[in-house]
């Protein structure tokens, strides 16, 4: 039962999806699905692969390891999406094809040094903290563009995009403000020509607002419960 709902979910997010994009002139194809796994069992994901969803975001590293080795056989990708501890970056790199809650040098250049360790370029998006809220990570608005300079420097860091979570609001209007602020912030990056940057994502938009996030440009939506249901 629980495979079918997985599975009747995601064809729904999907149609959402398309529907969206497809009604503000945006080519379907330019969002992608990524399926909050946290706290899911390894078979509730081989559910959601069965269904065809092929890029998963997981929390925590200790328990992503475990699913990531359960699921080996896969051809999925995985991201990191929760916040990230420098000295978690070594297994960070290890498992992630793309880490989207890079929000300090410090971090950056610990992720380049162990990248560079194992000849990789590791992907990256920057978690700008938006609504500059105390409780949340990421770098403030203000600060973006300077870290992301210092950033280019690094050999085996890809700056991709950016990634935030606006504050929670039983209105997905409400959280719109934030969204686009976060797609002005790209473009003005983008204007500042810096060499190795690439501003081809924005990740932003969760289950009760991903639409209003397409509306304004979002290219990576994560949603877990509409996909998985509650926490189990």
């Amino acid at each position: 039962m629980i495979g079918t709902q997985v599975n009747e979910n995601t064809k729904r997010i999907r149609d959402r999806i398309q529907r969206k994009a497809a009604n503000c002139g945006r080519n379907p194809l330019s969002v992608k699905l990524v399926a909050v796994s946290k706290k899911k069992p390894s078979p509730l994901i081989r559910e959601a692969i069965s269904a065809g969803l092929d890029v998963f975001g997981e929390n925590y590293i200790k328990e992503a390891i475990e699913k990531i080795q359960e699921l080996k056989e896969e051809s999925i990708s995985w991201h990191f999406i929760g916040h990230l501890q420098s000295n978690k970056a070594k297994q960070a790199v290890l498992h992630f094809d793309l880490i989207h809650s890079v929000d300090s040098l410090r971090l950056a250049r610990e992720l380049d040094i162990q990248a560079g360790k194992i000849s990789k370029i590791q992907n990256i998006l920057v978690q700008v903290n938006i609504s500059k809220e105390a409780t949340k990570s990421g770098i403030q608005t203000e600060d973006t563009i300077d870290l992301i300079r210092n950033m280019a420097k690094l050999d085996h860091i890809s700056v991709r995009g950016l990634m935030t979570m606006p504050p929670f609001f039983d209105d997905p209007e409400r959280a719109r403000p934030f969204f686009k602020d976060l797609k002005k912030l790209s473009d003005r990056i983008v204007q500042e020509n810096i060499p190795g940057i690439h501003m081809d994502e924005l990740s932003m938009g969760m289950t009760g607002d991903f639409e209003a996030a397409i509306e304004e440009g979002a290219t990576l939506v994560r949603i877990g419960t509409a996909i998985f249901g509650e926490r189990l």
